[in-house]
């Protein structure tokens, strides 16, 4: 895995003792890669995180199945870095995969109530077969009842769009697979 710099150029550049970031092209599926995640995110490495991935999305992934096997932590700081990047591929027709994620990773996710904005596979070959079905479109999506990712209020949306939390204000999207994200 040693070879990051072969698949996005620069990639080494940088490094962060507290998080390493190791890349493998998965070959099966369209611009996608896999990336491992060792160590942890919090509020003082996840700008060097996010730089990282942005740099992966330049060079033309917007398949990205993040392997958390290894991941000991994720802060509040580092969960917002995961959304951001789904906000970075879902308009270029990309998606993010969480794999192996650990139970008290999980368990900020869930509290955060992020857990439900995140494709969350247990194997590399489960977060394969997500990619090569695509999301499953159905018309019988909306109208949608959820729950606001910021403070938790229910919510019916009746058509994909974006819109704004009557509780909160927080504006949120919805795709037309009944995905609902902050934006």
């Amino acid at each position: 895995m040693g070879n990051n710099n072969n698949l996005v150029p620069g990639f080494n550049d940088e490094k962060d003792d507290s998080l390493k970031i190791n890349l493998e092209k998965v070959n099966d599926i369209e611009n996608c890669v896999s990336i491992y995640l060792n160590g942890y995110i919090d509020t003082y490495n996840s700008s060097f995180f996010q730089k990282r991935i942005q740099k992966v999305v330049e060079t033309g992934f917007t398949n990205l199945i993040f392997n958390c096997a290894s991941l000991n932590y994720v802060s509040s700081t580092g969960i917002g870095s995961f959304t951001a990047f789904l906000k970075m591929v879902k308009p270029k027709g990309g998606d993010i995969v969480l794999l192996e994620i650990q139970p008290k990773v999980y368990e900020v996710f869930q509290l955060l109530g992020f857990s439900q904005f995140f494709n969350i596979k247990e194997s590399l070959s489960d977060a394969i077969s997500f990619f090569k079905q695509g999301a499953p479109v159905s018309e019988t999506v909306f109208p949608k009842i959820f729950s606001c990712p910021v403070c938790s209020k229910r919510l019916k949306a009746t058509r994909s769009g974006r819109f704004r939390c009557s509780e909160c204000k927080s504006i949120l999207a919805i795709d037309a697979q009944g995905q609902v994200f902050l934006g």
